[in-house]
Parts: structure tokens; C-alpha cells; sequence
């Protein structure tokens, strides 16, 4: 499905001009708030068995517009949210961990529907910035330990984030707001709201798009995002029926990865070499060469001339909500999800076809009237989704019992290769920012299917008025199978020596993994103390199925062999989730303090292997256990009707607990009692606001203790972080606008955010691993939004 997206200010004027504002009644208001209302910045899960926070609309549209809402999460206690950009929402370096889980152990579904892990390269799902536009977000719930049993994922061993979007308003209306900024930034936003149309039974609809642009902080190339929301709902009898479709079309070009050897020899603001593709190209001659490279560059992985990630999404689904009796309700969806993507890498490994240096080399492959003749080409992996899939729920009400069963099913198609096009050495000609065609040469292609079954049934009795028990159980099974569909020699010929990764890395594949627990029980209770306190607990086991791809998980190592040896001797990574705490709600002062402890096992590790221009194979291991515990405070007091102080701080203490041996009992990695990597011990996050209905503002402050990169905590050490973000606002009632200032990073800090950009490695004592990011300066954007 092709969609045209909205490219300018004019067209989203048009679609928002002349209409009436209403917003739903889910979300924050739109329309100013009275000096005493109290809006909190944190919803603190009273009634839940779990450690759950939750942030609404108002907490998202007052951050700088066209950020994450990951972003948004990283004050929560127990999150650590990285990323090189100022919005978070740059792909390549955007990291969330909660309670020393990365982002590919953790759950995430937008309405319901699975969004997979939301790593780099997704093979089963989308990230968030690109499944819905963030204005068009109502809420997002936060488990930082098990998320509930009727999550669609298959990921959530540690924490689940549950995105929820604005329904479409009862009345006509509309918004427009545009944002402008640092490094040429501009965005453009606008919504159209039907309101419900009594002709056609009370249907609601809107249509919304954006368009944002930005350059890169530093060095050359841009970052951009087209994207159009529709949603509507038809209210029958009782119940009603919602469909919904969300398109995105995202495009952005790379930061350089960075050692910490790079930084101190190459400055904190090195980048690829775009524009100057001649030196890019002289770089690749002198390493095929051997001649010295120019300037203070040592190494002909310093720089590339540029990297870069171009996704076509479009996801859309229909549910149907209604009550089948006074005791019984239903609920069930079914929804579809198309990708399109590329990874561009300009790699010097792999010269185009007319490249003197393969015919200095001798190679059978040199083509003396190609016009393809730079001596680097374009690196891509491909990425192509075609998921389907369904959920579906009952609930029964008796009284002190609430029984709820239900199912999650889906079948996804993936396809993913690694494709070598030519370039011409007078000047590049093909679009740095768009999808490749004609490839000289095919690396590796493979066909995954993925087939995911999960069950669960749960009761939640109340015992008396104060006590409340749940338990229950889910139970899950991914079939995962891979095919070859190319022969890797196919068109290549002959391959110099020091480009003998593209042979021995693309194994023919043709293998099946199977990851299944029928019994993964949950447990949990809730006691009300007083209408002022209640305490909590639970009790969770997870397991993280087997990836389907070629760029993680198991069938990365492209080996048939080693397929064979994670199927017949190793487990999907597991956990077991133990926490407890109590929750205390006041007039002025609300807030939770909760304690964990987690046990992790079957945990893969993976070791990159030389530069990820190259596309090693990593090697997979299995370390055992994690062991976790940890503590977590979170509180916003409100000590006026205007002014708030929300605070939070976390403790996680997460280490590996054995060695990882190899078959011969040799030790391959002294990962024993060493911190897991990208975990920081300690976390504190602190928010000052003031709102008096027209004037309103938020200054934050964020504490991000020392990281590893490395596994056996040699050298890798990522220095703490202070972080400041500002927002300014003020509200004109008379003709319904809001102005809004926003500065990120405001003491303009130099620190590194992203760690693993380019996985993780044993140890680094010299300092040369390059797989860190530094972060952002500061940035500062100016907003007007108007509601008509």
C-alpha cells in the first residue's frame, strides 16, 4: 500500500484550518486548566499487584515535539533511556533498559497489538516513533517488572510498556502546531477530528499527519519522519467496533560510532566523511593499498562516507469491544503489519565492480566498462515484514471473582539479506536517504517464519474490602524456521583475502527452533492498609523466545552447525521476578517504594567480532544466571496547586554469576560477579513544575551512574551523566494557542549516551571498541500549536 505523505506547512494547514478543537476525554485536556487543577505528572498503579507507573498526553506534548516517548519514561524509577539525538527517537542509538534488562528482553505493544522488542532491525515488529505519531498517544503504562499475563509479546522478561492512543473526540475539530529549531529542525503537525456523525450511528474519525526534518548535530546529513494516523469508532449497541491505520515513513542518516581511543585522538565531534566522498574513496585506496592514511586518521574504520536507515511501515487493525451479558465481556482484534527497510553502510571493505583496486588485485569480478568504479560501495541489510495476527479476551464477572482467559496468535513472514551496490568515483549517484536496487552482489539472503501461540487464564479474587489476590498463568510457543534463498557465490567470483568474511560468514541455512513453556505463572496480592497506604506484591516467570533473524539471536552465527548446537543444547533466556513494596497517597504527596529481586537464566551472550561495517557473526554463549536486586522510590508532591516536585531514585545491583566455559572447560570470558553491561547502579530523576493554567514550565534534572560495554568490565567503563532539560510555556486563552519553549541538555554537557551501538565485547583495555555514541549539545526549539 502506497501512501502520499504530507510534505509541507501548507498541506497540514489545510487539513486543520477552520475547524473546531475537542479533545478525548482519555487524554489531558487540551483546553487550558483551572489554577487548582491537580494533574500528575506520574499515575502510581494503585490497585496493582505490580511495580506499574504510567505518564498521559499532557506529561508527552510537553516535552520538545517529535520526542520519544521513551524518552518520556526515562524519569520513571528503574528506566535508563540513551540516545545520541536530542527527540530520543533517532533508531540506530535509541537504548532502554529497566532493571538491567536491554530493550530486546522487554515487552511492547501499541493498543494491544505487539510491537516486538523495538531493537535496530526489528524483525517482528515496529519501533514506537514510527507506529503512531506522538501527539496521537493517550497514555503509556509502565511494568517494570512482569507486565500482566494478556500482553502480546513474547520478549517480557523484564519490563512491558503498554502504549494506548487518543480515541477519536465526540465533537468536530482540530489542531495545528508547528516547531521549529536547532540544526535547521522543523516539524509540522496537524489533526482533523470528525466528531460523531448522528447520520451514520455516531461514527467518530480523525486524520492527523506530520512532517519533521533535521539536520544532524554534527557532521553532514539529515534525519526525517513523514507520517499519517487515521483511527475511527462506530459505537453498536452496547459496544462498539474501532479500526485503525498508521503509516510512517522514516529516513536518517548515521552518527559515526565512536571508541573512546577515536574520541580522545579524533575529537568529540568526529563523523563519516560526508560531503568530501574523494577522501572517502582515497581512504579505501590507502587501506587496499597499505599507504598511510591521511591526517590523524589511523584506521580506515575512523570513518565511512556515511551510514544510514530508510523504513516504510504501515500497521492497521479492527477490534471489537462489547458486553455479551451483565456478567460477561468481550473483547477481540485482528491487525496486519507491512515493513519495508534498509541499513546503507558506505563500505570501504567491498569496492564497486570498476574499482582499480580490484583490478589491482587481479579479481575475475573487475569490469573495466563499469561505470560503477568508487572504491568503496553501498552495504545494505534489507529488511522485509509481513505479519498477521489476533488477540481476543473474555471476562467474567462473579462477584468476588473476575475470570479472565484469552489468546494472542500471529504468523510472520520475514525476509532479510545483505546486498553490495556499485557507486561512481567522480561523485555518488545514488540517494543516500532512499531504498537501493540493482545490487552487484547478494551476501546472504534468508526466509523466516515465525508462528507465535500464547494462552493465559487469570483470576482476581477480592478477598475481603482491603485484600485483593491474583494468579494465573500463560502459556507461550514460538516456532521459528529459517531457509537459504540465494546462493552466496553466485554472482560475487572471486574474493580477496581480506574480504574472506563474505564467503565464510553466509552459511546455508535450513533450520528449526522451538521456544515453549506451557506454565508461566503469575501470583500477586494488594492490601489496603488505610485509605492512605497499601502494600504489594508478586511473583512472574517469563521467557524471551528465539530471535528470527540473521543479524541476532541464534541464527546469526549463519552456521548450520551452530543452529543445531543452541537447539540441542541450550534454553530461550528465562526469568523469575519477585517484588514487593508499598504505595502512599496523600493530598499534596503520593509516591511508591519498592524492592526486587530477579533471577535470570539460559542468558545469551554475544560477542562482536572486528568493525559492524563488516557483518561478522557474533559469537553466542550461554552465561548461566543473572542475579538482580534492586530498589526503587518514587514520589510527586504537590506543594502548592501550581508548583510540583517529582523525584525518583533507583538502585539495581544486576551481575553475571558464572564464567563462560567453553566445551573444553576452559574459560572463555571472567564474566563471574561482574556488572552486566549498559546497567547503571544508580538512577536519579527529579522534576520541578509549575502550572497556574496560562504560565507553565518544567525543569528536569536526570542522574545516570557509570556503564560497561564489556562483559568482563575491562576498560569500558562509561563516565555518570547529569542531564538538564527545560520547558517554558504560556497559554493564550483569548485565541486558544499555546507558545512553548524547550532546551535539552541545557548545561550543554559533553557525555557519552548510547553504549553497544555496535554490540558488546569481553573487554577493551585500549579503548578502540567502537560501540559508543556520544550524546547531543544543547538543542532548543520553539513551539506554537493552536486548536480550532
Amino acid at each position: 500500500m502506497k501512501i502520499t505523505l504530507f510534505t509541507s506547512v501548507a498541506a497540514v494547514s489545510l487539513l486543520s484550518a477552520g475547524l473546531v478543537h475537542a479533545q478525548d476525554v482519555t487524554t489531558a485536556s487540551a483546553a487550558t486548566p483551572s489554577a487548582d487543577t491537580v494533574t500528575e505528572v506520574v499515575v502510581y498503579g494503585q490497585g496493582q499487584s505490580r511495580q506499574t507507573q504510567a505518564v498521559k498526553a499532557d506529561d508527552i506534548t510537553k516535552v520538545a515535539p517529535g520526542t520519544s516517548p521513551l524518552k518520556v519514561l526515562d524519569k520513571l524509577p528503574g528506566v535508563s533511556f540513551q540516545s545520541s539525538d536530542p527527540f530520543g527517537a533517532y533508531e540506530w542509538s535509541a537504548r532502554i533498559s529497566v532493571r538491567g534488562f536491554n530493550q530486546n528482553q522487554m515487552g511492547f505493544t501499541l493498543d494491544g497489538i505487539t510491537l516486538g522488542d523495538m531493537s535496530y532491525g526489528n524483525y517482528n515488529g515496529l519501533h514506537i516513533s514510527r507506529a503512531i505519531i506522538n501527539e496521537d498517544i493517550a497514555r503509556v503504562d509502565m511494568a517494570q517488572g512482569a507486565g500482566s499475563l494478556d500482553s502480546a509479546t513474547s520478549s517480557n522478561m523484564g519490563g512491558t510498556l503498554k502504549f494506548t492512543s487518543r480515541n477519536p473526540s465526540e465533537a468536530m475539530g482540530g489542531e495545528l502546531a508547528a516547531t521549529v529549531g536547532s540544526d535547521s529542525m522543523h516539524r509540522v503537525y496537524g489533526r482533523f477530528e470528525t466528531g460523531a456523525i448522528t447520520a451514520l450511528g455516531g461514527l467518530r474519525a480523525y486524520v492527523s499527519a506530520v512532517d519533521q526534518k533535521t539536520d544532524k548535530w554534527k557532521g553532514a546529513g539529515e534525519q526525517r519522519a513523514q507520517q499519517v494516523d487515521a483511527k475511527a469508532v462506530l459505537p453498536i449497541g452496547e459496544g462498539e467496533l474501532s479500526a485503525f491505520v498508521n503509516h510512517s515513513q522514516r529516513r536518517e542518516q548515521d552518527y559515526q560510532d565512536m571508541s573512546f581511543e577515536m574520541i580522545d585522538r579524533l575529537g568529540y565531534n568526529w563523523d563519516n566523511f560526508q560531503p568530501d566522498w574523494k577522501l572517502a574513496n582515497d581512504v579505501s585506496m590507502d587501506y587496499w593499498t597499505g599507504k598511510a592514511f591521511p591526517g590523524k586518521i589511523t584506521s580506515v574504520d575512523d570513518a565511512y562516507y556515511y551510514g544510514g536507515g530508510v523504513r516504510d511501515d504501515t500497521i492497521s487493525g479492527i477490534k471489537f469491544d462489547t458486553p455479551v451479558s451483565d456478567k460477561i465481556k468481550f473483547s477481540g482484534q485482528v491487525y496486519h503489519h507491512t515493513n519495508k527497510g534498509q541499513g546503507l553502510w558506505v563500505t570501504p571493505y567491498t569496492p564497486s565492480p570498476g574499482s582499480l583496486i580490484l583490478a589491482g588485485l587481479g579479481s575475475p569480478s573487475y569490469s573495466a566498462t563499469s561505470t560503477d568504479n568508487a572504491n568503496v560501495s553501498v552495504r545494505t541489510t534489507e529488511y522485509d515484514i509481513d505479519r498477521t495476527g489476533a488477540t481476543a479476551g473474555v471476562t467474567l464477572d462473579l462477584g468476588a471473582h473476575q475470570i479472565a482467559a484469552g489468546f494472542w496468535i500471529e504468523d510472520n513472514d520475514f525476509q532479510q539479506a545483505r546486498r553490495y551496490y556499485g557507486e561512481s568515483l567522480n561523485a555518488p549517484h545514488r540517494d543516500s536517504l532512499g531504498f537501493q536496487s540493482d545490487p552487484f552482489f547478494t551476501q546472504w539472503s534468508y526466509a523466516f517464519t515465525t508462528k507465535t501461540r500464547q494462552a493465559y487464564i487469570e483470576d482476581t479474587w477480592q478477598v475481603t474490602d482491603a485484600l485483593k489476590v491474583n494468579f494465573g498463568f500463560k502459556s507461550l510457543s514460538v516456532e521459528n524456521s529459517v531457509r537459504n534463498t540465494h546462493d552466496p557465490l553466485a554472482k560475487y567470483g572471486y574474493v580477496p583475502a581480506a574480504n574472506a568474511y563474505l564467503v565464510s560468514a553466509a552459511g546455508a541455512l535450513n533450520a528449526k527452533l522451538k521456544s515453549d513453556d506451557g506454565f508461566l505463572p503469575q501470583i500477586g496480592a494488594v492490601y489496603k492498609l488505610n485509605s492512605h497506604y497499601e502494600l504489594f506484591g508478586s511473583y512472574a516467570e517469563n521467557m524471551n523466545a528465539y530471535v528470527s533473524a540473521a543479524t541476532s539471536g541464534p541464527f546469526s552465527s549463519l552456521s548450520q552447525s551452530n543452529v543445531d548446537y543452541v537447539k540441542n543444547n541450550l534454553k530461550p533466556e528465562s526469568s523469575k521476578t519477585l517484588e514487593g513494596g508499598l504505595r502512599f497517597r496523600f493530598p499534596q504527596f503520593q509516591g511508591v517504594a519498592a524492592i526486587y529481586s530477579v533471577k535470570f537464566d539460559n542468558r545469551i551472550l554475544a560477542v562482536t567480532q572486528g568493525a559492524g561495517i563488516q557483518g561478522n557473526a557474533p559469537v553466542l554463549s550461554n552465561v548461566g544466571g543473572v542475579k538482580t536486586n534492586g530498589l526503587e522510590l518514587a514520589g510527586t508532591y504537590r506543594f502548592t496547586p501550581q508548583w510540583r516536585l517529582y523525584a525518583a531514585y533507583s538502585y539495581n545491583d544486576s551481575t553475571y554469576e558464572n564464567d563462560v566455559v567453553a566445551a573444553d572447560n576452559t574459560i572463555r570470558a571472567h564474566t563471574k560477579g561482574k556488572t552486566v553491561v549498559n546497567t547503571p547502579k544508580n538512577l536519579l530523576k527529579t522534576e520541578l513544575g509549575y502550572d497556574n493554567g496560562k504560565l507553565f514550565g518544567t525543569l528536569g534534572v536526570n542522574y545516570t551512574d557509570k556503564r560497561y560495554y564489556t562483559y568482563e568490565n575491562v576498560g569500558g567503563e562509561v563516565p555518570s551523566n547529569t542531564l538538564t532539560d527545560l520547558t517554558v510555556g504560556y497559554r493564550f486563552e483569548t485565541i486558544g494557542t499555546t507558545l512553548q519553549l524547550n532546551v535539552t541538555n541545557l548545561t550543554d554537557e559533553r557525555y557519552i549516551s548510547t553504549i553497544g551501538s555496535n554490540g558488546f565485547v569481553n573487554s577493551d583495555a585500549s579503548g578502540t571498541s567502537q560501540t559508543i555514541l556520544p550524546g547531543a549539545p544543547r538543542q532548543v526549539f520553539v513551539s506554537v500549536k493552536k486548536a480550532f
